[in-house]
């Protein structure tokens, strides 16, 4: 039987939500298989990224003078349809609150399917950019598991003619940063958990309440609101969706800048061409025409500034104090940084570290 028709939604109270072996099979369409990779060159990479990683992890501790308690960091190299299936899990399992509360609510197969298909295209779409990922929400038994898509890997390898060996410890320090992140912070995992539950307690699902958004953001841009980019998916939101979502886009910018941070530090010396091999992650990145048009609507160029915005933040709070007081951040809640923080990292500096 097709795997991708196989029900594996494992009783998913999200399976109400929508069809997710429809998502599936749409997210492997829309990604395609990528570059040819043979057997050998497939086991060589596996091989290369799982001693990469762990020589990775040892890296960005000594580094970051984090400790990272619990399983090590493991390397999943995988095809793009197995990080579309792995990422789906992921999704059905946050959406599970939301799919909760609408229980008695009849949602008819066209509906499932759409959103099924709608989830399919974003993952298959992401899946050809993506080269890795840390996976916050896995169970337990999975912590420290951390995905590489090969064929991506390999194609960026093959396109920007990079050295292999090289390109793959600097995005393996990149994704393990991330996993030392959350080990030094256990507290971390279930803050950002309850982000995103309280965002999607305040989502309706009664399409009156969704008619008065829609009437609220037409009102907004009459009177001059900004509606293009980022600024259309401010206005679908309430004011307390705009205060969580502020809250997570200066966490997300505080974790991708740290690990883009580290990367590069630790990378110097270590890895050749390094000027270069960041060149190329920027062109890659780079889209024009109607594929920049969809980044903007789906966020991915907000999460591409997220990086940048998030590594002068740590750059600066690490020349201004060190690195210790910097690994302030991560002791509690209290010690993250706030919006306007991210944006100048000295108020920061002087609330937490006091200089």
């Amino acid at each position: 039987m097709d795997a991708a028709k196989v029900d594996w939604s494992m009783g998913s109270a999200s399976a109400r939500l929508a069809d997710w072996s429809t998502a599936l099979d749409i997210g492997r369409r829309v990604a395609g298989p990528g570059v040819r990779v043979t057997a050998v060159d497939r086991a060589r990479m596996r091989e290369d990224i799982a001693e990469l990683t762990a020589l990775s992890e040892s890296l960005v501790r000594t580094f970051t003078g984090l400790s990272a308690d619990g399983f090590r960091a493991r390397a999943w190299v995988m095809s793009r349809g197995e990080w579309i299936g792995a990422n789906l899990k992921s999704i059905q399992r946050l959406l599970d609150p939301l799919s909760e509360r609408m229980v008695g609510e009849h949602r008819g197969e066209v509906r499932r399917k759409a959103f099924g298909v709608q989830f399919g295209a974003l993952l298959g779409y992401v899946s050809r950019k993506v080269l890795g990922q840390y996976d916050v929400f896995l169970p337990p038994d999975d912590e420290g598991l951390i995905y590489f898509v090969g064929p991506n890997v390999a194609e960026a390898e093959r396109r920007f003619a990079l050295p292999p060996r090289d390109f793959r410890l600097w995005i393996s320090l990149h994704e393990v940063t991330h996993r030392v992140q959350f080990a030094a912070a256990p507290w971390l995992r279930s803050y950002l958990g309850g982000l995103i539950d309280s965002y999607l307690s305040t989502v309706q699902v009664d399409s009156r309440e969704m008619m008065k958004q829609l009437q609220r953001a037409a009102e907004e841009i009459k009177a001059g609101a900004e509606w293009r980019g980022a600024g259309a998916l401010s206005l679908l939101l309430t004011p307390e969706q705009r205060e969580i979502f502020s809250r997570m886009q200066s966490l997300m910018a505080l974790l991708e800048g740290h690990a883009s941070f580290v990367m590069n530090e630790v990378a110097e010396g270590r890895v050749r061409d390094l000027a270069r091999m960041r060149r190329a992650l920027q062109q890659r990145r780079s889209s024009s025409g109607l594929e920049r048009t969809f980044q903007r609507a789906i966020g991915f160029e907000s999460k591409v500034k997220q990086y940048d915005t998030g590594e002068r933040f740590v750059r600066e709070v690490v020349a201004r104090a060190d690195m210790q007081a910097f690994n302030r951040a991560w002791e509690s809640e209290a010690n993250l940084p706030t919006p306007a923080e991210i944006a100048e990292p000295a108020r920061w500096v002087e609330r937490v570290v006091g200089r």
